[in-house]
């Protein structure tokens, strides 16, 4: 009967009870920020302060989201929530293109614009900031006298091979939600697990990468512009990957459990929309950032 009401279409949009989860969660990273700032000033009880706020965080999150999930299975959602979600998940998703981009605006500005202007190949104002600046290649250091030297990471290593991984987890998890249609609950959860195997493989390649780069290759968050942006714009990615991840294996643990039906199952499709996202990033960083 609550599966019969799911896929009615019912005008009216269901509202929960008021919860006080909202507030314990602003509780909890007020907790986490307090932290950071006592443990960055060296206070003793920075560290359990930023413990706690992240238990605090954890533990809301898997009841609030716990509570999603039962409101979603005993029918209560239909098609007014599901379109309300889908454009919720889609300006989400539009706000992280957009986080993007500004770090990739501003790899395009050191590039083409910060350095050429260093070594006076565009006169904007006719002075020449650093008349000892000769660095006339990518990637640059920097100007400063200190600028440390530094091997850049190369293209066809692992970013290759972690290039290779994501690309054939975007293919998984759309094999997997194809099962999904056809209500093929094997193939389903087969391909789920292949995606989350891919992630996190990827997600420990990277961990090499980083140890590689700052032990041997000198490329740290200390060298200059190009070891700014290259930690930055491939961290952000990686903490992305990571929450992929953890998205991805809360649906396969619902798959396992029975949940979503052919008909309605937007939380798989949400997750993977972002999954296919992150894919989409990683392309621009190989080519942008590790291959020219």
């Amino acid at each position: 009967m609550a599966h019969t009401e799911a896929v009615g279409h019912d005008p009216h949009y269901y509202v929960p009870q008021p919860s006080i989860y909202p507030f314990i969660l602003a509780g909890g990273l007020f907790l986490l920020a307090l932290g950071f700032i006592l443990f960055m000033n060296n206070y003793g009880a920075g560290s359990w302060t930023m413990i706690g706020g992240a238990g605090v965080i954890l533990t809301v999150l898997y009841r609030w989201f716990g509570k999603v999930i039962f409101e979603s299975q005993s029918g209560s959602y239909r098609d007014w929530e599901d379109k309300s979600f889908r454009y919720g998940m889609i300006w989400f998703i539009a706000s992280e293109v957009a986080f993007f981009a500004a770090f990739f605006g501003a790899l395009f500005y050191l590039r083409n614009i910060s350095v050429p202007d260093l070594l006076g190949m565009l006169p904007a104002h006719g002075v020449t900031l650093y008349p000892d600046y000769k660095d006339l290649s990518w990637p640059a250091s920097g100007a400063g006298p200190a600028a440390l030297s530094f091997t850049p990471m190369g293209a066809w290593g692992l970013p290759a091979i972690n290039t290779a991984l994501l690309l054939t987890s975007g293919a998984t998890i759309t094999w997997a939600h194809w099962a999904l249609l056809k209500n093929n609950r094997k193939q389903l959860n087969l391909g789920l697990l292949l995606t989350i195997v891919l992630g996190v493989l990827f997600l420990s390649l990277q961990a090499y990468e980083y140890h590689h780069a700052y032990n041997e290759l000198g490329l740290t968050m200390g060298a200059g512009v190009y070891g700014a942006t290259f930690f930055m714009l491939t961290g952000f990615h990686g903490f992305h990957v990571t929450l992929g991840a953890i998205m991805l294996m809360v649906v396969y643990g619902r798959c396992l459990s029975g949940h979503f039906t052919a008909e309605r199952h937007f939380a798989f499709e949400g997750v993977a929309w972002y999954w296919h996202f992150v894919d989409v990033v990683w392309l621009g960083l190989f080519v942008f950032v590790y291959w020219l």
